[in-house]
């Protein structure tokens, strides 16, 4: 059975886009890969600089993915700060990484492109990266389309330290890019917290019928006939409905006398529906940190079995006791 690996930055509460695009696809690998989460609390310090939000954020993290079925007794889940073995793959790999492969990062070349003064995080970025997916004999690392760059760095390292010491001494993953929807936010663009067109993941109640109501949509009277695909309200509908309530809605739309304000009601029904389940565990995962600790602690115990195997055999290859 092939290893994924998937990092998740802990930043934030994630909202039905995150959830659509990212969370849901990689919980699915689980089905067919064995599968390795991890928290990047190390990669966060690259902007976030308060302590207690840090430890917040990856609370929030353990919380979600945990809320939305992740089930850590079946895979690995841990924080990338109690695996110390990360760092010290990252560091012995250094002498044979080109400085000119961390330059051509994307992060760095666009922080340099603003006129920004990156700090050493942003640079060494892709390297961590890459020492998070190595240590773990990964074979798939599912991304989007802008974190390719990322994976092929790894390759090329993991390429270039078994070209030097012998093949097998570390494995070459593969990008695995899926097919993630692209889902709208508020106004019609794309789903973007820092656009603020977010449906919150966790939101519920009078807040989410509110957001729901808010949605950008045609000036069709309520008799006209309307189109449903390409439609904000449609596209998001669709993700959590079944094929006979995509179908239903669909109907609905085209025959007319059946306006957008009535659309954006069953979305929120649906909406309030399909993830009142996950809210209600999110809420109650989140009311004990320690708990949450403890799960990531029990993943890392199991991490870093794997990760000292990689390890010694690295180092048995390179020469270092």
């Amino acid at each position: 059975v092939k290893t994924s690996l998937t990092g998740i930055t802990p930043t934030h509460i994630p909202h039905i886009g995150n959830y659509l695009g990212a969370i849901r696809p990689a919980l699915r690998l689980s089905e067919t890969y064995r599968t390795a989460y991890f928290i990047a609390d190390y990669h966060a310090l690259t902007t976030v600089r308060d302590p207690a939000a840090l430890r917040g954020h990856v609370h929030d993290v353990a919380a979600t993915w945990l809320a939305c079925g992740l089930d850590p007794e079946k895979t690995l889940f841990y924080r990338q700060s109690d695996v110390p073995e990360v760092f010290e793959l990252s560091g012995g790999r250094a002498g044979v990484t080109a400085t000119g492969q961390r330059e051509r990062g994307v992060a760095y070349k666009d922080a340099l492109a603003k006129g920004e003064a990156p700090n050493a995080g942003s640079f060494y970025y892709p390297a961590l990266m890459a020492a998070d997916i190595l240590l773990f004999d990964t074979d798939v690392v599912p991304i989007g389309a802008d974190q390719k760059q990322h994976v092929e760095l790894a390759r090329d390292m993991a390429s270039r330290v078994n070209h030097l010491f012998g093949e097998g001494t570390l494995v070459v993953p593969e990008p695995l890019i899926g097919e993630a929807p692209l889902v709208p936010g508020l106004d019609g663009q794309k789903m973007s917290k820092s656009k603020g067109n977010t449906i919150p993941l966790f939101e519920g109640g009078k807040k989410l019928r509110k957001l729901c109501m808010s949605i950008v949509t045609g000036s069709e009277t309520l008799e006209e006939p309307k189109p449903a695909h390409g439609t904000t309200v449609f596209e998001i509908y669709r993700q959590f409905a079944s094929e006979a309530e995509v179908r239903a809605l669909e109907d609905r739309l085209a025959a007319g006398n059946f306006g957008w304000g009535h659309a954006k009601a069953a979305l929120y029904e649906l909406l309030e529906r399909s993830l009142a389940p996950a809210r209600e565990r999110f809420v109650a995962l989140r009311s004990e940190p320690a708990e949450l600790d403890r799960v990531l602690a029990r993943g890392a115990e199991r991490a870093r079995q794997t990760a000292q195997a990689t390890l010694a055999r690295v180092r048995a290859r390179i020469g270092v006791r």
